[in-house]
């Protein structure tokens, strides 16, 4: 659904919904010595959020800097 990245362009954060209509995040990161994929962190995407708000909240909440950097 939206992906946000940090200005230096090194990290990430995904928010998507599920076939079954529930909602995830999962933080990725990205550098050359994988040349430039971007490579999940914390595996949060097994988390399930009945909304993209608390979806959101919770990433803002597990990722910091995404709520300084990006919201």
């Amino acid at each position: 659904m939206h992906s946000f990245e940090i200005e230096s362009g090194e990290f990430c954060v995904d928010v998507f919904v599920r076939e079954d209509g529930s909602f995830g995040f999962e933080e990725f990161r990205r550098d050359s010595e994988d040349m430039g994929r971007w490579i999940g962190l914390h595996y949060y995407s097994a988390l399930r959020y009945e909304t993209q708000e608390k979806a959101l909240l919770e990433a803002q909440r597990c990722v910091v800097w995404f709520d300084q950097t990006v919201l």
